[in-house]
C-alpha cells in the first residue's frame, strides 16, 4: 500500500484488483461475498468448490475513503483518521490534563466528524486523469508508526 514515503511504492508496480481477481477466478472460480459490516475494506470471494475464501483490499484501484470507519492510535497518543494522513490529533495532552472519559469521547467524535481524509480518492484522480492537477502531501505517516 502507498503508506508513508520510505517504502519505494510506485503506481507502475500496482496490479489492479480486477486483474488479480480475474487471474484467481480463471484458475479457481470465485463467487463474490457481501460485506459483513459497514466499512469493511476487503472485497471478499469464496471459491465455488467451497474450499476457502480470500479478499483483496484495493485502496489504489478502488478507493473506499467515504466508507472508511477505521482510526489508529499511536503509542504516543496521536489519533490518525487515515492510513495516509500527514498528521495526527493529540489525545495525550487532554489525557494528561485529566480529561474525563466523556470529554475524551467528545474530542474523538469531533475529530472524526471533521475529518476530510480522501487520499486514495485524490491519488486515483491524480494518476488516472490529466486534469485536475492534485498535489498530494509527500510527508504521510509511516505504516510502522501507526501499527501496520
Amino acid at each position: 500500500m502507498d503508506v508513508g514515503h520510505t517504502n519505494g511504492w510506485r503506481l507502475d508496480d500496482v496490479v489492479p484488483a480486477g486483474e488479480i481477481i480475474a487471474a484467481i477466478d480463471a484458475a479457481m472460480p470465485l463467487i463474490a461475498v457481501p460485506a459483513t459490516y459497514p466499512g469493511e475494506v476487503a472485497n471478499r470471494w469464496v471459491y465455488r468448490d467451497g474450499t476457502g475464501e480470500g479478499g483483496v483490499i484495493a485502496s489504489v484501484t478502488q478507493p473506499f475513503c467515504r466508507d472508511c470507519t477505521r482510526a489508529r492510535l499511536t503509542a504516543d497518543g496521536q489519533l490518525y483518521t487515515c492510513l495516509f494522513a500527514a498528521a495526527g490529533h493529540d489525545l495525550r495532552a487532554p489525557l494528561r490534563a485529566g480529561a474525563t472519559e466523556t470529554e475524551l469521547m467528545h474530542t474523538i467524535r469531533e475529530v472524526w466528524e471533521q475529518r476530510s481524509d480522501r487520499y486514495s480518492e485524490l491519488r486515483s484522480l491524480a494518476t488516472t486523469r490529466p486534469l485536475p492537477v492534485i498535489t498530494l502531501d509527500p510527508n504521510r505517516v509511516e505504516m510502522s508508526r501507526i501499527g501496520g
